[in-house]
């Protein structure tokens, strides 16, 4: 038990200095999942054997339950708060759940100062601390200066706890992605504990049953350490997803690095940075990852739409006829098609009037437009089928100007 209480207080402060840096620069949602895993880690070394021992024995007897209970009643405070940024403001009679927490959570905060102050008052004056005791809300069972202090803790917990499982047990079932549903469903089976298990350390504290400190001590300390655990692992998946979200668009980015870098190779001016080797670009920090991926696919959307002055008007059905055979035939017949009038450019044939543009494709987002260019270069393109697409569909007529060297134009708006 000692092991683990260990492992759990360290996994939980790592967790609180890993999310250290949304204090300062990170939005509310942020802000309150650092409290909840630093007033969770303080809890958890509360109830570590050596701390507890150091803090009972310091000349404030039973220090550790005072320090436990109010870095937990913070961490329910962060919770809340937590709740409340996520869901954000009513928008109608659907969103009722919503409102209910945000007055939940508006009564939880405008009654946090009055529960602190009453707890460290009665913890001072009325709570009996003759001696260290091994589990505090035992030692303090059927006394009702004890019972007091551990109901008004307890009823915060359980009130926290039963909207915080309402909430994310709601947001579990709608989740659209796997791993949002298995975090949220985490995060509320640790609510869903936290709420019963106030219930049963109220009724326990008034009505004592025949049951040892050091049973009621493990109890309590294996009931602690699956909540810190099932709470820490649900709250983590987000930022996995956005670890998972950064690695997609890293190797998205090197995917498209052979294809960017020929067309920009082709029209020098529609590069707003001069393209590197793959290993250079790889490692670039600056600009950020997704404004490199955005300009990337920007820069690739325009250099193939300057393509369509390089392509004969049947290029592109020809293109399609050939990747009938392909197993993704769409994303073939573009790369088909690119390749063939890139060809074209490179032997310095243009026509004035553009071909016809690609097909429209439902891409609402640059990850998906970028997802789909990734596709497209991925396909190979041998040089005897651009050959065959020549010979098929034609190629536009020799551009005397491209041949002496002069700059591709701009394609004509159409």
């Amino acid at each position: 038990m000692t092991t683990m209480l260990w492992v759990v207080a360290i996994g939980m402060t790592v967790t609180a200095i890993w999310r250290f840096p949304a204090l300062r620069y990170g939005d509310p949602t942020q802000r309150a999942l650092w409290a909840c895993s630093a007033g969770f880690a303080a809890t958890v070394w509360c109830r570590v054997p050596q701390v507890k021992h150091a803090l009972d024995n310091s000349p404030v007897t039973d220090l550790s339950a005072l320090v436990k209970y109010l870095t937990s009643l913070v961490a329910i405070l962060a919770a809340l708060r937590y709740i409340t940024a996520v869901y954000g403001e009513p928008s109608g009679d659907s969103d009722r759940h919503v409102a209910m927490s945000r007055r939940i959570s508006h009564v939880a905060h405008t009654c946090a100062l009055a529960a602190l102050i009453a707890l460290v008052v009665l913890f001072f004056t009325v709570v009996d601390r003759s001696h260290p005791s091994v589990d505090f809300a035992d030692a303090q069972a059927g006394q009702i200066g004890g019972a007091l202090f551990l109901t008004i803790q307890y009823t915060y917990l359980g009130a926290a706890a039963a909207t915080c499982c309402y909430q994310w047990a709601r947001a579990a079932r709608r989740a659209e992605k796997r791993l949002l549903r298995i975090g949220l469903a985490l995060m509320a089976t640790a609510m869903a504990i936290y709420t019963v298990y106030p219930v049963l350390r109220t009724l326990i504290t008034w009505f004592p049953p025949e049951v040892s400190a050091v049973t009621m001590r493990t109890v309590a300390d294996s009931v602690n350490m699956v909540v810190a655990f099932l709470w820490a692992a649900g709250a983590a998946v987000p930022s996995t997803m956005a670890i998972s979200a950064r690695w997609t668009s890293w190797r998205t980015l090197h995917k498209l690095h052979p294809l960017w870098s020929d067309l920009m190779g082709s029209f020098p001016h529609l590069a707003l940075q001069r393209p590197g080797a793959g290993i250079t670009e790889s490692l670039r920090c600056v600009p950020s990852l997704d404004v490199r991926l955005d300009r990337r696919t920007q820069e690739i959307a325009d250099g193939v739409e300057q393509l369509r002055h390089h392509a004969s008007p049947g290029l592109l059905s020809v293109a399609e006829d050939l990747a009938e055979s392909h197993d993704d035939p769409e994303a073939a017949a573009e790369a088909y098609w690119i390749r063939a009038a890139q060809q074209s450019q490179k032997s310095g044939r243009r026509s004035a009037v553009p071909s016809r543009k690609l097909r429209e494709k439902p891409l609402t987002s640059v990850t998906s437009e970028a997802g789909w260019l990734a596709r497209v270069a991925a396909v190979p393109v041998p040089p005897n089928l651009v050959r065959i697409m020549h010979e098929r569909a034609g190629e536009p007529p020799i551009d005397p100007a491209l041949q002496t060297g002069g700059r591709s134009q701009a394609v004509t708006p159409t």
